[in-house]
């Protein structure tokens, strides 16, 4: 009788655990896009989450974007160890508050093109990869850059000299690091704050993506454009709840995988040169693919500016960030994105 009971609560439990299992697996992703103005939004994230996903793999999706959930810095990846969100795209600049380490992917004057700059990224993801899901407990998706990081100004600047004294938008800590440096005043703000701080003469210039500046207003309240990558790349890092990641079978995982390099991450690092370039093109006057032109004046990028823009680097952004991360990590930068720029901090 004793020997029946036992059988009887096995066979339950294995009923039990066969069921929780089953019903584990996510019936709907709720997704966060990247700003919902830009075109990695519009043409490669939102087409992905809302089309491919559903298509390819029978899954349900709730997409937002970051500009919808109104949470700024590291909340909205926050929210997801709460179960709030099951997938999110954000800058990792916004999140290196909560993980500094996270700060080596993407230092101004690292790269100013975008063939080192996806070299650097294929180096660093193992890292990447580990303090993302130290830090947040999530699963790293994708890596995709926006435009090339440039400086917008509504007051005359002919170089990196007339930066001195003026107060500057920097998406994160090593930008305004990098602007500090110069002598200028780095203020953090959300992206979509900034044209009506530049409006308000809150702050004198900003940095952002070409093309995302002239697609959030940007260009409208600047009068100079200074198309020197001196704030990186602004990398949008796609990340999953790690509970939701566990959740799916290796099949799913790895589908889903393969789905986001050739959809998504691919598509993304293709268009971003050219996308630099339109950006510029669309403020200064020229043929314009994405809207009406603008005619801010371009500012000449020199050799000798940008050989500033590195000794900058070396000299106070990098023992920066030794100072706020631990040894190992400065170890492993220099082991990678330092071995393929030719750069070792000290």
């Amino acid at each position: 009788m004793k020997i029946g009971r036992k059988l009887a609560a096995i066979i339950c439990l294995g009923f039990i655990f066969s069921c929780s299992t089953a019903i584990a697996q996510p019936d709907q992703l709720r997704v966060v896009g990247s700003w919902n103005s830009l075109t990695l939004f519009k043409n490669l994230e939102k087409p992905f989450w809302t089309e491919t996903v559903p298509n390819e793999m029978g899954m349900k999706t709730n997409m937002t974007s970051l500009g919808q959930v109104k949470l700024k810095g590291p909340a909205v990846v926050r929210q997801m160890s709460m179960g709030v969100f099951d997938v999110v795209h954000t800058v990792a600049d916004y999140i290196v508050s909560d993980s500094p380490d996270l700060a080596g992917l993407d230092l101004p004057g690292v790269t100013t093109d975008i063939e080192t700059a996806k070299k650097t990224v294929e180096a660093y993801r193992p890292a990447l990869e580990k303090y993302l899901a130290q830090d947040f407990d999530v699963k790293l998706l994708s890596v995709v850059p926006y435009p090339a990081q440039v400086l917008f100004s509504r007051v005359e600047i002919k170089g990196l000299d007339d930066l001195k004294g003026k107060k500057i938008r920097a998406s994160g800590w090593t930008t305004s690091e990098f602007v500090t440096a110069l002598g200028a005043t780095g203020v953090t703000m959300s992206f979509s704050e900034v044209p009506q701080s530049l409006q308000r003469g809150v702050v004198d210039c900003g940095i952002t993506g070409s093309l995302s500046g002239y697609s959030a207003g940007w260009g409208e309240v600047s009068k100079y454009i200074y198309p020197l990558p001196v704030g990186g790349w602004d990398y949008v890092i796609g990340v999953m709840s790690m509970k939701t990641w566990n959740e799916l079978s290796a099949d799913q995982q790895q589908k889903l995988q393969t789905l986001i390099k050739e959809k998504l991450e691919e598509p993304g690092w293709a268009v971003t040169a050219k996308e630099t370039q339109e950006g510029i093109d669309c403020l200064t006057g020229k043929t314009c693919p994405h809207g009406e032109p603008l005619n801010l004046v371009e500012v000449t990028v020199t050799d000798e500016a940008k050989a500033k823009v590195q000794q900058v680097l070396v000299d106070s952004v990098l023992p920066a960030l030794a100072e706020k991360v631990k040894p190992e990590t400065m170890t492993t930068w220099n082991d990678t994105i330092g071995k393929v720029v030719g750069i070792q901090a000290k």
